[in-house]
């Protein structure tokens, strides 16, 4: 419940410092991306774990910025494992950077450029921004539970280095089978919805060319452990990361309390 005051009040900063702006629609391509802090966390071991997204404005123009001077995080980059593939609009905790226990005061920034427009976000650790991801102290719901083999080591939570590694070959469709399953618990701020109580969905995070996914929201299926199903086909050899995402029905971003959702990252090399 902390978190979620301590977010409340952040935001409600943040929105009175605005300057009032006329309305404008929403356009398919031309606009910037931005980067989304979203907030930190305390690690066991005494270091923190820094979580951020993004928010590209296009409604339908997806962006490729290889890291360097269009992508930077600095100091101590530019690469910090951000993503190179950038989908239309928000994009919920895609990424996360740990820091020391003694990172203190220190502040990072993330720099992109698209389509000729330069953005800048900070990023530290801001007591405002604490976020409690791994579970809603409210209702007790926690994040579903990803795994890349029946039985196999659980991911959950938000994305920490790659949690399964494949091989595939140019044109030729690689099977790619998630086992998600949830704790079934329902936040009374949630909206009905239809199926089952957890969805994955496939995307590409960073890669030299084009990622097809036959089903890039394949069907959970309860009796089948959650077990749900669906390839992807590389056009180009080369290193993929792709992100697959779990949600259960606090939707995406927790519904902007950062809990409870799931990000894996998966790498792909083609040859």
């Amino acid at each position: 419940m902390i978190a979620r005051a301590n977010l409340a009040a952040a935001v409600a900063i943040a929105i009175c410092a605005l300057p009032q702006l006329p309305l404008e629609p929403a356009k398919d391509s031309g606009q910037s991306i931005t980067g989304a802090f979203e907030g930190w966390y305390a690690n066991a071991d005494g270091s923190f774990t820094l979580l951020v997204g993004y928010f590209n404005r296009n409604q339908k123009e997806i962006l490729d910025i290889p890291v360097g001077p269009n992508n930077r995080i600095e100091p101590g980059g530019p690469d910090q494992g951000q993503p190179t593939h950038f989908l239309p609009r928000r994009q919920w905790g895609v990424f996360t950077i740990t820091v020391p226990k003694d990172f203190g005061d220190k502040k990072l920034t993330w720099t992109l450029v698209a389509n000729g427009q330069t953005t800048v976000i900070p990023i530290s650790l801001n007591p405002l921004w604490v976020v409690e991801p791994f579970k809603d102290a409210g209702v007790g719901n926690t994040p579903p539970v990803v795994r890349f083999e029946s039985g196999g080591p659980a991911f959950q939570g938000p994305p920490r280095g790659i949690g399964a590694s494949f091989s595939a070959k140019p044109s030729e469709p690689l099977a790619l089978t998630v086992w998600v399953t949830d704790d079934g618990r329902v936040p009374p701020e949630s909206r009905p919805r239809a199926g089952p109580p957890v969805t994955i969905s496939w995307s590409q995070f960073r890669g030299p060319a084009t990622v097809t996914f036959a089903d890039a929201r394949p069907r959970v299926d309860p009796s089948a452990a959650g077990k749900a199903t669906t390839t992807a086909t590389f056009s180009e050899p080369g290193e993929y990361i792709l992100r697959a995402q779990a949600n259960d029905t606090s939707g995406d971003g927790g519904g902007g309390f950062q809990c409870c959702w799931t990000n894996v990252h998966v790498k792909v090399t083609v040859k």
